[in-house]
C-alpha cells in the first residue's frame, strides 16, 4: 500500500476530500521526522512506537581493499508495534 492508496482510503471512509487528507498525512510524517530527529519517542496508543535507537561503534571490513573501518555510534529509526497491533497481523 503507498501513501496515494492511504489518502484515498482515508477520503473514502471520512468523506473528506483528498487534498485536505494528503496535507494531513504529510504533516503527520514530517512531526514524526522531526521528533526522531530530535531524539523524541512517538508514542501511539494501539498502533506502535517510533523511536531513536543508539548504534554502537564498531570495527567493518572494506573487503575490496582488505582494510579495516571504524562505524561511528550512531543513532536509527526503528518501529515497535504495539500488543494489540501484533494480535491483529497474527
Amino acid at each position: 500500500m503507498t501513501k496515494a492508496d492511504i489518502v484515498n482510503e482515508i477520503s473514502k471512509n471520512t468523506g473528506v476530500d483528498k487534498h485536505s487528507v494528503l496535507a494531513s498525512v504529510e504533516s503527520f510524517m514530517e512531526i514524526v521526522k522531526d521528533s526522531l530527529a530530535n531524539g523524541d519517542n512517538v508514542y501511539l496508543r494501539g498502533f506502535g512506537s517510533f523511536v531513536v535507537k543508539k548504534r554502537a561503534q564498531k570495527t567493518a571490513r572494506n573487503i575490496s581493499k582488505n582494510t579495516t573501518i571504524i562505524i561511528p555510534e550512531h543513532n536509527i529509526p526503528s518501529f515497535k508495534p504495539a500488543k494489540t497491533f501484533l494480535s491483529k497481523v497474527k
